[in-house]
């Protein structure tokens, strides 16, 4: 279809019409107005900071009432505590010993004689004063009776030259002369009195007769060692000496009064008890060691002097290190750790040294008193300054006797 000239102007002038009417609208801008900045900036900065503060201030309520909470329940804790003490377990200490006699003598005559009979034998018990033998000496005799008859004439003397003094026939000096010789010659009878009361031998203590060496008729001389005859053996068994010697670094633990059992051969299965009664207080330069007398009860007779055996001590040391629980132990980073119980009952970790272990307990050589307590199995909630409570110590639980069954009747029995 073909358009006129006429559509053609009408055409263009419309067009003309709204190119016009764009370009006398106006448009829209393309950021808010700067009023609506300026008021709504400042309320949402506001707004953020407030969030920021009402955070902050939940957060550390929160962890004030965690913190709390965790002190409420670390105060409830309880601990099992123990002891550090040193090891107060004996130490044993076994060492040779030689027994000997409490007393033990050769008896030897005191004068010159023959034997006229003996009254005891090897292995008979005597008392202390009993006869053991009789001796004849027939010089001490006719010596005795001289001096008897010495004794008596120098008294008649004596006595005449005082009547002659108080007559005032002779001098004083005369009359002392007199009196001294009578003294002498009573002097001499009473020596002789005691030789001739050698004649009977008898027994120096009680004991038992362990040689006999003389007969009847045996001449015997007087004297000890090699110019004396000797007559009998006889030894104190009751109680025996058993003396050990102990080395210098077990010296300082002997004490009178410490227990010991001996321990021999031929007597298996039997421990005698005996006594420390004397240390000699000073070491040997040579050994080292000190000798010391242990003294054991023998009244049944089964020891012997000079028999060999060993004698066990059981000595306390003084210088033991202190030993605590296995169980109380925890090993760091920083090394072994023991947590401890301070008088206000708050904990305390402490680093300490650990020496040997003796498998339930260790040795603590280093960074422990004695005498602390310390904790039982140790846990991650025990932190350092908390208070806790204490564990009572548990009892032992007494053990209960069973009841024997009770013996059948003779009628049940029967059936």
């Amino acid at each position: 279809m073909i358009k006129t000239e006429t559509d053609k102007h009408q055409g263009n002038g419309a067009h003309d019409e709204d190119t016009q009417d764009r370009k006398v609208k106006p448009r829209k801008p393309l950021h808010p107005p700067l009023r609506n900045i300026a008021v709504w900036g400042p309320i949402a900065a506001v707004t953020f900071v407030a969030i920021l503060v009402i955070l902050g201030a939940w957060h550390r309520v929160s962890q004030r009432r965690e913190e709390k909470d965790f002190v409420q329940r670390t105060t409830e804790l309880q601990v099992n505590i123990a002891t550090a003490q040193r090891d107060a377990q004996p130490k044993e200490l076994i060492l040779p010993g030689t027994f000997d006699a409490f007393n033990q003598t050769t008896i030897f005559p005191r004068s010159n004689g023959y034997v006229k009979s003996w009254k005891v034998d090897i292995g008979d018990n005597v008392k202390a004063g009993q006869l053991l033998a009789e001796i004849e000496e027939p010089e001490v005799d006719q010596q005795l009776a001289q001096a008897r008859a010495q004794q008596e004439i120098a008294k008649v003397t004596a006595d005449r030259w005082r009547d002659l003094l108080d007559r005032k026939v002779v001098s004083k000096q005369e009359y002392d002369q007199n009196e001294k010789a009578y003294e002498a010659a009573n002097a001499n009878l009473q020596q002789l009195e005691k030789i001739q009361g050698f004649q009977q031998v008898v027994a120096p203590f009680t004991g038992k007769i362990t040689a006999r060496n003389i007969d009847v008729g045996t001449l015997v001389t007087a004297g000890t060692g090699n110019s004396g005859t000797p007559l009998f053996n006889m030894v104190q068994s009751d109680p025996l000496r058993v003396y050990v010697f102990v080395p210098q670094t077990n010296a300082a633990s002997m004490r009178e009064g410490l227990k010991a059992k001996i321990l021999v051969q031929e007597r298996p299965g039997q421990d005698f008890e005996g006594t420390v009664t004397r240390t000699a207080g000073a070491l040997d330069p040579t050994s080292r060691t000190m000798q010391v007398e242990v003294q054991v009860p023998n009244h049944d007779g089964n020891l012997y002097a000079g028999m060999y055996g060993q004698v066990k001590f059981l000595l306390p040391d003084d210088n033991a290190p202190i030993v605590v629980p296995a169980d109380a132990f925890v090993f760091r980073a920083q090394g072994p750790q023991v947590v401890t119980v301070t008088n206000d009952n708050r904990i305390h970790w402490q680093k300490i040294s650990v020496g040997r272990d003796f498998g339930t307990q260790l040795e603590v050589l280093d960074g422990l008193a004695e005498n602390t307590k310390v904790v039982i199995n140790p846990n991650d909630d025990l932190v350092e300054g908390i208070q806790v409570q204490v564990k009572p110590a548990e009892k032992p639980k007494a053990a209960v006797a069973e009841t024997p069954a009770s013996s059948p009747t003779p009628e049940v029995a029967k059936k």
